[in-house]
C-alpha cells in the first residue's frame, strides 16, 4: 500500500471535522474521494498535506508514518496537490512557474537558458509543446492544470492529489487533463481525485471512498459499484427509507410569469430552458457542484448568463446584474448566509432594511421610524427570537439569522425569490416554521426557486423539481411523480441510461 491512513480524528472548536476516518490509496490507481458538503474531504486534504495537524491517528507513507507539519514538508515526503483555482503565478512565464525555487544556477545566477531546457522536457513528458516563455496566465485553464501537476510531480513524485481540477474545463478539456492523469497513473503514481462529476469519476478513477458527516462511510471498486448506490452512500439514505408525504396541492396550469431560454454561462451552466408559473415553487436538486447554485446566480446576475434570454409576460428582462434583478423585483437569499447573508456587526433591524435602502439610494434614508416599523413588523411575523429590533445579528441563532435574511428580502415585495439551502444549519423548530413561510408566500402568489440538499424538504414544497447533473438540468418532475427514488435515480444514471429506466423524467435544456 502506497499510504495508509488510519483512524484520523481532527476537531475544531464544536465540531468534529474528522471522526475516526481511514482511506488507502494504492501506487498506479485513481482514487475518488467523495462526499457533500461538511463530508470532511477538504479536511482530509489539509491534514495530509501539512496545512493541519491531526488530533489522532496515523498517516503511513510507504511503510513508515509521516507527520508533516507543513505543505512544503509534505512536498518534500512526496505528496503534492492540485487546486480547481491553479494556485500558481500568472505573471510569470511558464518556465518560471515551473522551477520556482529550484532554478538552475550559473555562477550564482539564474541560468534562464537551462531553465527554459529542464521546462520544455518537463512538459514533453506529458504530450504539451507550449511556449515556456510566455506568461502562465494567457494560456487557458486547462493548460496552466497540466502544467500545475507537472510541477506537483516534480516536487513531490508519489501521491498526487487533484482538488477539483475540472470545474472550470469544457469537455474537451477534461479529457486533455485526464490523458495526463492517466499516464501518471501507469507510471505508479498514486492519485487522489476530488470531484463533484459522477460521469467523471466512474470515467477516469479505479475506486471511491465516500465520506458523510466526517465519518468513513464505505470504499468500493468503481466498476462495481452501482451509481443509485453511491448516491445513497453519500446522501445517507436508501430508497426503501422513502417516505410519505403531501406534496402542495395541484391547482393545475399555471401562466409562465418567467422564461428562461437557452440561459447558460460557458464553464459554469450548461444552457437550460426553464418556465416558472406565478404562485409556483420549482425546487432544485442534485448533488453539491451539479450546478444548482450556479443556475440561481445566473438567474439573479451575479454570474449573468452568456447565453440565452429571460422575459416575463410583459417582454425581455435585463439580469445582467444582482441590481438589475433587484430591479426587476427577484430576491436572492445565499447558501451561506454568515459571508454572503448578514452583516453580522449590524443590528436586526439594520439588517432587515439593508436592501431597501439599498434599492431606493443612500440619497433617500428610509426614516428611523419607518424602519422600526418594518423591523418590528417582520420581527413578529417570522417570529424572530429576540430581545429587541437592535440586537447585533451575529448573536442570533442561525434560523433566526435566516429568517432576517428572508425578512430583508420580503421587506422589498419581490415577484421571484430564491432560496438557496433556506432550512441548512438550523434547529428543527425553525425549519418547520421556514417551510411553512414558503407555503405562506406560495398563497399570496410569490414564485420561488428553492435548492435543497434534503429530499423531503424539496417534496414537501416543490410543484415541480428540476434534477441536474454536471452543470446540466438533465429532468424534470412534476406533481406526484416527485420523490426521492425518482430524484435521486435521476442524479445517479449515466448519460447512456435509457429515459424509461428513469421514473417520470421529462428531458430538459
Amino acid at each position: 500500500m502506497l499510504l495508509s491512513i488510519r483512524s484520523l480524528t481532527k476537531t475544531f472548536p464544536g465540531t468534529r471535522a474528522l471522526d475516526d476516518v481511514s482511506f488507502d490509496l494504492r501506487a498506479g490507481e485513481v482514487h475518488a474521494l467523495l462526499g457533500e458538503n461538511g463530508a470532511g474531504k477538504s479536511t482530509l486534504i489539509k491534514c495530509l498535506t501539512g496545512a493541519y495537524q491531526r488530533d489522532g491517528g496515523t498517516v503511513v507513507l510507504e511503510g513508515a508514518e509521516i507527520a508533516p507539519r507543513s505543505t512544503v514538508e509534505a512536498q518534500d515526503l512526496g505528496i503534492g496537490t492540485v487546486y480547481q483555482e491553479v494556485n500558481l503565478l500568472p505573471n510569470l512565464t511558464v518556465a518560471q512557474n515551473l522551477m520556482f525555487g529550484r532554478e538552475p544556477r550559473r555562477f550564482g545566477m539564474i541560468n534562464a537558458r537551462a531553465m527554459r531546457v529542464q521546462a520544455q522536457a518537463m512538459l514533453a513528458q506529458y504530450g504539451l509543446d507550449v511556449n515556456v516563455d510566455r506568461d502562465l496566465g494567457s494560456y487557458s485553464v486547462a493548460i496552466q492544470q497540466i502544467i500545475a501537476i507537472a510541477r506537483a510531480v516534480a516536487l513531490s513524485g508519489k501521491v498526487l492529489i487533484l482538488d477539483e481540477p475540472t470545474a472550470s474545463l469544457d469537455a474537451r478539456e477534461v479529457q486533455m487533463v485526464f490523458d495526463v492523469v492517466r499516464g501518471l497513473r501507469a507510471k505508479g503514481l498514486g492519485i487522489v481525485f476530488v470531484s463533484h462529476f459522477l460521469d467523471q469519476v466512474f470515467d477516469l478513477t479505479d475506486r471511491i471512498t465516500v465520506l458523510r458527516n466526517g465519518r468513513y462511510i464505505t470504499t468500493e471498486d468503481t466498476a462495481t459499484l452501482d451509481r443509485v448506490r453511491l448516491i445513497e452512500h453519500m446522501l445517507g439514505r436508501t430508497l426503501q427509507d422513502e417516505v410519505l408525504h403531501n406534496p402542495p396541492p395541484d391547482r393545475g396550469p399555471r401562466p409562465a410569469m418567467l422564461k428562461f431560454e437557452g440561459f447558460g454561462r460557458r464553464g459554469v451552466i450548461e444552457p437550460f430552458n426553464l418556465e416558472i408559473g406565478a404562485g409556483e415553487v420549482v425546487g432544485l436538486a442534485g448533488l453539491l457542484g451539479s450546478g444548482r447554485t450556479e443556475s440561481a446566480e445566473a438567474m439573479f446576475g451575479i454570474r449573468p448568463a452568456q447565453s440565452g434570454s429571460a422575459q416575463d409576460q410583459n417582454g425581455a428582462l435585463d439580469l445582467s446584474s444582482p441590481g438589475k434583478a433587484i430591479a426587476q423585483r427577484f430576491g436572492f437569499a445565499p447558501e451561506d448566509r454568515k459571508t454572503d447573508g448578514i452583516v453580522a456587526d449590524l443590528s436586526i433591524r439594520e439588517n432587515i432594511i439593508l436592501g431597501l435602502q439599498a434599492r431606493l439610494g443612500w440619497a433617500r434614508p428610509i426614516p428611523r421610524a419607518e424602519q422600526n416599523r418594518i423591523a418590528d413588523d417582520y420581527i413578529r411575523r417570522l417570529d424572530i427570537r429576540t430581545s429587541g429590533r437592535e440586537k447585533r445579528i451575529g448573536d442570533l441563532s442561525g434560523g433566526n439569522q435566516q429568517k432576517v435574511v428572508l425578512a430583508r428580502w420580503l421587506a422589498m415585495n419581490p415577484r421571484f425569490l430564491i432560496l438557496d439551502e433556506p432550512t441548512r444549519g438550523i434547529d428543527v423548530g425553525a425549519h418547520a416554521e421556514i417551510l411553512h413561510l414558503i407555503h405562506e408566500l406560495v398563497e399570496q402568489g410569490m414564485s420561488l426557486l428553492v435548492i435543497s440538499s434534503e429530499l423531503d424538504e424539496l417534496i414537501a414544497v416543490s410543484n415541480r423539481v428540476i434534477v441536474l447533473r454536471d452543470r446540466r438540468h438533465i429532468a424534470e418532475l412534476k406533481g406526484q411523480d416527485i420523490t426521492g427514488e425518482a430524484i435521486m435515480r435521476a442524479i445517479a444514471a449515466s448519460d447512456t441510461t435509457e429515459q424509461s429506466d428513469i421514473p417520470n423524467q421529462k428531458v430538459t435544456g
